[in-house]
């Protein structure tokens, strides 16, 4: 049985702990992949004005050592869409981790992307990349907020 004296003494480890902990729950947030994330994301700031992407079809596709495909479909207030957000394959050597979830092995930035069935030249879609950036910091950042209140 402890004694109170060495529960308040472990309390500047234990209390900084806690709130880690808590934090971390607060931002786990969805359990969706990061690359089907910012591939919805890279839609969403380059749709923008075209009304919030209702998401109809999600779907992710491996093509072993060359890249990772996350393609996408939705419907919005000014019709319908669709984007295929491409990967580069970004791992040394297959591992445990690799055959549990195949995606870990492709890089977590988009290399190429197709938005309606148009190529996103190189520099947009650094630009793009960087607002979606943006906006999923500015996410966190509210999750966090919400979760200390």
């Amino acid at each position: 049985m402890s004694h109170p004296a060495q529960f308040t003494s472990n309390l500047p480890f234990i209390v900084p702990g806690i709130i880690a902990a808590l934090l971390l729950g607060a931002c786990s947030g969805t359990t969706e992949d990061v690359r089907v994330t910012l591939c919805k994301d890279l839609v969403a700031v380059q749709t923008t004005g075209a009304g919030s992407p209702s998401w109809t079809e999600t779907a992710t596709e491996t093509r072993g050592y060359q890249y990772a495909a996350v393609k996408l479909r939705w419907s919005a207030a000014r019709g319908e869409g669709s984007a295929v957000c491409f990967y580069d394959h970004n791992a040394v050597d297959d591992t445990a981790m690799a055959l549990a979830d195949p995606l870990s092995s492709y890089a977590t930035s988009s290399s190429k992307m197709l938005l309606n069935g148009n190529q996103i030249a190189q520099a947009r879609l650094a630009q793009a990349i960087k607002q979606a950036m943006l906006k999923q910091g500015r996410s966190l950042v509210d999750d966090v907020r919400n979760a200390v209140k």
